[in-house]
């Protein structure tokens, strides 16, 4: 559960964040993280595959080098498989291995698909001028999407916020999203404000603040 990772202090620093970088800009910043963007089940069959293929082959390594089977050939051509299997299963379930097994390609488009999800859910649109932008963090994957509703496509590229992007993404892996995604807040309002996207005389506060938490 991300709400785990984010004291209430946390949760406040990042509220405050948000305000100070909307005074100085007419865009709305809606900052989200999610535990992670898919469950990624394939990559724990894969996982059983591997290790039932690589029990197999060292059990026909052990027969090869020593010539013994120690108990009948059917035992040793289904239990080391399915060892191997169970293993493999198991330790698919592991972060660092389980989003090694679902690929790169894979994570990536898993975390747009819920970042364009929760530009939706948490109706990031519904500004006056099409000002939102979600900061989207998805922690299982490490990757981070910032998406602008067209109000923002108009002024700022999206090579933009490249920087930002990395600074969350290192403050997840050192394991403190919360000092990472309060600068990168900050670095958002500047972008906007250098971008011409100044705040308005009639401006009010048309998203909330707070840090949303979700588990997919």
């Amino acid at each position: 559960m991300p709400s785990s990772l984010f004291s209430d202090a946390d949760l406040a620093a990042v509220r405050g964040a948000v305000e100070a970088a909307e005074k100085g800009t007419a865009g709305e910043i809606v900052p989200y993280v999610v535990t992670a963007s898919d469950d990624y089940s394939g990559a724990a069959w894969k996982g059983a595959a591997l290790g039932a293929l690589a029990a197999a082959l060292a059990a026909w390594a052990f027969h090869r080098g020593w010539g013994l089977w120690g108990a009948s050939g059917f035992l040793w051509m289904v239990v080391p498989p399915a060892a191997g299997a169970a293993l493999g299963y198991l330790a698919a379930h592991l972060g660092p291995l389980r989003r090694f097994l679902a690929g790169s390609h894979l994570l990536e488009r898993r975390v747009g698909q819920r970042a364009a999800a929760a530009f939706l859910e948490q109706e990031v649109f519904r500004t006056r001028a099409r000002t939102g932008i979600l900061l989207f963090l998805s922690l299982f994957e490490r990757r981070v999407v910032v998406l602008g509703d067209s109000g923002i496509h108009a002024r700022v590229g999206p090579g933009e916020w490249d920087a930002v992007v990395r600074r969350v993404v290192f403050g997840i892996r050192a394991g403190n999203p919360t000092v990472a995604l309060v600068a990168a807040i900050g670095e958002c309002g500047e972008i906007l404000a250098r971008h011409g996207l100044p705040p308005q005389p009639d401006d009010t506060d048309e998203l909330s603040d707070e840090l949303r938490l979700g588990e997919r």
